[in-house]
Parts: C-alpha cells; sequence; structure tokens
C-alpha cells in the first residue's frame, strides 16, 4: 500500500476550509502526483465524507440527469446515510472531474445553492474537458495546483526531521552542508514521483525502480489518444514524447523537431497540448532586466518536463549519477537546472506560472542566465553551475544592464555572500546558494536583500 505523504499543498486546504466565502476547489495536476491521496488525506478532518470517482459510470450519471443540484446533494447524501443538516461537516470530493463536462458545469450551482457544502474536485487534462463544457462556472470555483514532490517535501517522507530543522534556517549552519547535499543527491536521482518514493523508501533500494518509472511515462505514453484529435496529431505527439527528453534543459525548434520531417506549427501545437497535459512545459526567455519579465514568444523555449527523476531513467543516467559528487556535471550539466526549475515551480500552488531565463538583446549574442525572478521591484538573476565567481560571463552581463547590485548563484559548495566586480568594473553583491536549497530562493532573497547592501 502507497504511503501517505505529508504535502506542502496541505497549508492551503486548510485555509481554504476556513474561508467564509469558500468556491468548490478544483485541484490541478498531471496524473500520478497525488491528488487523490492529498483529499482523502486531507478528508479526514472532516466529520463526513462523500467520494465520487466518474470514471465509474454510475457515480458520473449522476451529473448526466437533468434534475438539477438540489436532487443531486438529496441522493448523495441519502445514500451516503448522512443528514442533510450537517452539510456544512461534510467533504464532496469528485475525482476524475475530466470525465465529465457535465460536473464540470455543476460546479456553479454547488456554489450558488449550496455555499455550506464543502466541495473539492481533482482531475487531469482538465483543458480538454473545458473545450465540452457549454458554460465554465467562470468566478465561481478556486484552484489549486499540485506538482511532483519537492525536497522538502522529500525529506519529510523520508522522515528526516534533522534535516528538516536545518533546511528551515536562515541561513543554513555550515556542518549541515555535506549531509544535506548528499540527500539532495539522492533526491536528483529519485525524482518526486510519489509513489516512486513510496516505492525506495519501502525497498530501500534504487533497483526496482525503473519499473515504476515506466509504468508512469507509459501512462503518459498512453494518454496520447486524450490529448491529440486526429492520428496526425497521434503521431507527432508520439514522436515527441520518445525524443524529447534527449533535449532536456536545451532551447529547441518546432521545425524539423528530433530530427522530423514535422512542421513548426504542427509541433508547436502538439507541444502545447502536452503542456496541457502537465508532462512537459515550454520555458521562453526573456531580454528585459526589470519587472515585469514578459517572455519573448518569438525566441527558442527550453523544455521542462513533470520530473526530474523519470527523465533521469529515461535516459538511463543514474547509474552514472550516483557515482558524481557533483551533479551539476550529469548528462552535460542539464539536469541540476532542470532540477531547480521544477523546485520552483513546485511553490506555485495557487497559479500555473513558471519561470524565466534570461537572454541578451542582441542577435549575434549567446548570453543566457539560466534564471530570472522576481523580488519586490528587482528582477534577480540566477546561474545554477559550478565554478568561481570570475566565471559567470552571463550573469555579469545582466549584473552591468540591471538597476541592482544583487545576484544569485547555486552550485554544490556552501552558503555564503560575497562582494565582488563584473569585468566592466560595477561592483555587486553575489549569494551563492547550495543546490538543496532550491525551494528556499523565496525566503532567501528576503534575507539577502534586508541584511546585504552596498553600501
Amino acid at each position: 500500500m502507497a504511503l501517505i505523504f505529508k504535502r506542502l499543498a496541505e497549508r492551503n486546504l486548510k485555509v481554504w476550509k476556513q474561508k467564509s466565502n469558500r468556491k468548490p476547489l478544483i485541484l490541478r495536476g498531471a496524473r500520478q502526483v497525488g491528488k487523490t491521496t492529498l483529499i482523502k488525506d486531507f478528508a479526514q478532518s472532516y466529520k463526513f465524507r462523500i467520494f465520487l470517482n466518474l470514471e465509474k459510470p454510475a457515480e458520473a450519471a449522476l451529473f448526466k440527469k437533468d434534475s438539477g443540484v438540489k436532487s443531486i446533494v438529496e441522493s448523495l447524501f441519502l445514500s451516503a446515510n448522512i443528514s442533510i443538516a450537517s452539510i456544512g461537516e461534510t467533504l464532496l470530493f469528485i475525482d476524475e472531474i475530466q470525465e465529465s463536462p457535465e460536473a464540470i458545469q455543476m460546479l456553479r450551482y454547488f456554489y450558488e445553492e449550496y455555499p455550506e457544502l464543502n466541495v473539492i474536485a481533482a482531475g487531469s487534462l482538465l483543458e480538454f474537458a473545458m473545450k465540452k463544457v457549454r458554460s465554465f462556472p467562470v468566478g465561481r470555483v478556486e484552484y489549486l495546483y499540485l506538482h511532483p514532490m519537492n525536497f522538502t517535501e522529500y525529506l519529510e517522507a523520508v522522515n528526516h526531521k534533522s534535516a528538516l530543522e536545518q533546511i528551515a534556517r536562515v541561513p543554513v549552519e555550515p556542518f549541515a552542508h555535506t549531509v544535506l547535499l548528499d540527500l539532495f543527491n539522492k533526491y536528483s536521482i529519485v525524482g518526486g514521483m510519489p509513489e516512486v518514493i513510496s516505492n525506495y523508501i519501502e525497498k530501500d533500494s534504487l533497483t526496482e525502480l525503473p519499473g515504476v518509472y515506466e509504468s508512469l511515462w507509459g501512462t503518459y505514453r498512453n494518454d496520447v489518444e486524450k490529448y491529440a484529435g486526429n492520428e496526425t496529431e497521434r503521431r507527432i505527439i508520439k514522436h515527441i514524447l520518445s525524443t524529447a527528453p534527449y533535449y532536456v534543459d536545451q532551447r529547441i525548434k518546432f521545425q524539423n523537431f528530433g530530427q522530423s520531417s514535422y512542421r513548426s506549427r504542427e509541433v508547436g501545437e502538439a507541444m502545447r497540448n502536452l503542456d496541457h497535459a502537465g508532462i512537459m512545459k515550454l520555458i521562453y526567455p526573456t531580454t528585459d532586466v526589470t519587472v515585469p519579465a514578459k517572455p519573448d514568444l518569438r525566441k527558442s523555449p527550453r523544455l521542462q518536463f513533470l520530473d526530474t527523476g523519470v527523465i533521469n531513467n529515461v535516459l538511463g543516467i543514474q547509474p552514472e549519477m550516483l557515482t558524481l559528487t557533483d551533479l551539476s556535471n550529469s548528462y552535460k550539466g542539464a539536469i541540476i537546472p532542470h532540477l531547480i526549475i521544477q523546485e520552483l515551480i513546485s511553490l506555485n500552488s495557487i497559479n500555473d506560472n513558471i519561470p524565466n531565463f534570461w537572454v541578451r538583446d542582441k542577435n549575434q549574442s549567446s548570453s543566457e542566465v539560466d534564471l530570472v525572478y522576481a523580488h519586490k521591484n528587482m528582477l534577480i538573476p540566477i546561474e545554477i553551475k559550478s565554478g568561481s565567481d570570475g566565471t559567470l560571463r552571463s550573469l555579469h552581463q545582466f549584473v552591468e544592464h540591471c538597476d541592482h547590485p544583487y545576484a544569485v548563484r547555486i552550485y554544490a559548495g556552501k552558503f555564503e555572500i560575497s562582494r565582488t566586480k563584473t569585468p566592466g568594473g560595477k561592483p555587486y553583491l553575489l549569494m551563492n546558494l547550495p543546490y538543496y536549497l532550491g525551494t528556499k530562493i523565496p525566503d532567501y532573497l528576503v534575507y539577502f536583500i534586508d541584511n546585504y547592501s552596498m553600501s
């Protein structure tokens, strides 16, 4: 039986439950990221619970009748042997709601006619289901996004309380570095899919995980029929899923992607469908050095996949990763930047925003900064690499054009803040963060800027 893990999204669920103007909540995320398990665990905080799974025809049929929400609610409470007087103490969980456009549309009536009832719906591929909804309940539902487990959630899962205590400190203590880096290296190999982590904890071994990864990746491949509208789209999506992992953390072009003969428009549409399904995202560059960072959709994007552990398995690089002391060298340096972006995305529970990287706005320039992060009124450049601060050529170009002195490097070394200069002579402050602090970037930027200045 799969373990039940503590997820950071539980905080959002508790806040939602206490709202006086609570709306039905739609939990969104790709398949197998733990949506159902999260809600079933959260449901224990209610006196009464009603669970529906709309992949079951009999339960989906409830929403196909024209009897209205009153009839549905009364029928559900009668079947569950719950008094309608207990409606405020009851959670109604509608799982796999993407299977019923009628149920999605009905959420507005739960909000309007039974606001005291706690309603949570969960589903994957919702963008595709929404196309079939005659009247989507805009403004009458809330969203919560769930992603693969991040490093903090992984530490909770493996019950490493001491590491959790250390990683919560800002700044982290130097003596904790070696242990935290070793734990992060293991997480980098395993990834954040709950089923994989559950198997890893139960077996205490990596040897049996490939079968779990293959099952997960196979599930996504088998869902192709649901993403595609015709046979050509199915072929293109299959091609992308078989070739795209080899382009992890690379900038890509849609035209002839993966040495194919497919046109730019066809590949772009297929990739956007995979983006909607949560399997991969397109990360676009920005040329801005001030907020807001506007993505430049005319420039080549990078590919970001749902989970680094799954991609490690597809690429067959996990045995190699076990031998490395600095994982920034893994797969030509692509794996750690990919994972750090995954860590940042995992913090987006109330929106589906994705970060940008930076490129210099010159045709002949190859300058790229791995990430830019908006903090207050500043756009902070973040490089993810090993090496001394003197090798940060692209970062220096960003610093020389921006209106503040703050920059971040994420690397395998210990936490430290240094005062340095660009080759052009501009002084700036560089915060060096170990890899394992990826989910803590927002906290460390507050510490950095509140406590350090050039004066």
